[in-house]
């Protein structure tokens, strides 16, 4: 008698760099992804404040150091505070990276930890330079009757993923992460807009809601890639408490 996979554990492959044929339904990936959440949320939050105090140590510095009284204000623009949105912006990539790596880790029952979102700084140049590139193509994409930003912007939602995890160079990944994704590009955007209103729904009470809903876009980020790409290179560890 066939029995139904168990969809925690199922796992894709990816050969060549190219991603085997895969498959998946919304909801067990929904399903997954709230049960992944539990277990997460101290770390991943815990992580974005520390990450918020540090961009917040460099602007204050960056702005006394330069003379910057708002550099938020438009009027006000100078060279000075162009180059610390840049390093802002070019800073938060790693730290991005490796809130995205404890997704990966959640799903495999790694050991998750705060930690994590510092640990991949050895990653900081591919890291950086893939970010900017999507960008770049996105951009040109939405330039090009909108239709191909929007394509792009889904279809590269696995690159840095892929450049820490598989250890692939920034083009390499942005390739492997489009290929895979358009096999079920349709299903990917709907997952995304489903989370887009999810995620517009926990703001509306406070924001109390993003304290799971953040953990929960991360937790998705691994269950997807899992199912898509396989993840050989943490080892799970089973029959581990998770509560927060």
């Amino acid at each position: 008698m066939d029995t139904e996979p168990d969809t925690n554990t199922q796992s894709g492959s990816l050969q060549d760099d190219i991603a085997a044929p895969y498959d998946f339904t919304i909801m067990e990936i929904f399903r997954e992804t709230w049960q992944r959440t539990n277990g997460l949320k101290g770390s991943v939050l815990a992580a974005i404040v520390l990450i918020f105090i540090i961009m917040m140590v460099i602007t204050v510095t960056f702005a006394f150091a330069t003379g910057i009284e708002n550099f938020q204000d438009p009027e006000s623009f100078s060279p000075a505070a162009g180059a610390l949105n840049l390093i802002v912006t070019l800073v938060s990539y790693p730290f991005f990276a490796g809130i995205i790596m404890m997704g990966l880790h959640r799903a495999v029952d790694a050991p998750v930890s705060f930690k994590m979102a510092f640990a991949y700084f050895n990653y900081s140049v591919p890291v950086i330079i893939a970010s900017i590139c999507m960008t770049i193509m996105i951009m040109l994409g939405m330039f090009l009757l909108v239709i191909p930003g929007i394509y792009l912007s889904i279809a590269y939602m696995f690159t840095l993923a892929l450049v820490v995890e598989k250890n692939m160079d920034f083009w390499q990944a942005m390739e492997t992460s489009r290929k895979a994704v358009t096999q079920h590009w349709f299903k990917f955007f709907f997952i995304s807009v489903l989370m887009g209103i999810v995620y517009l729904v926990s703001i509306i009470p406070f924001g109390l809601g993003l304290i799971w809903t953040i953990p929960m876009f991360i937790a998705l980020q691994g269950v997807l890639y899992r199912r898509v790409f396989g993840i050989s290179s943490i080892k799970p560890q089973h029959n581990e408490s998770k509560v927060f």
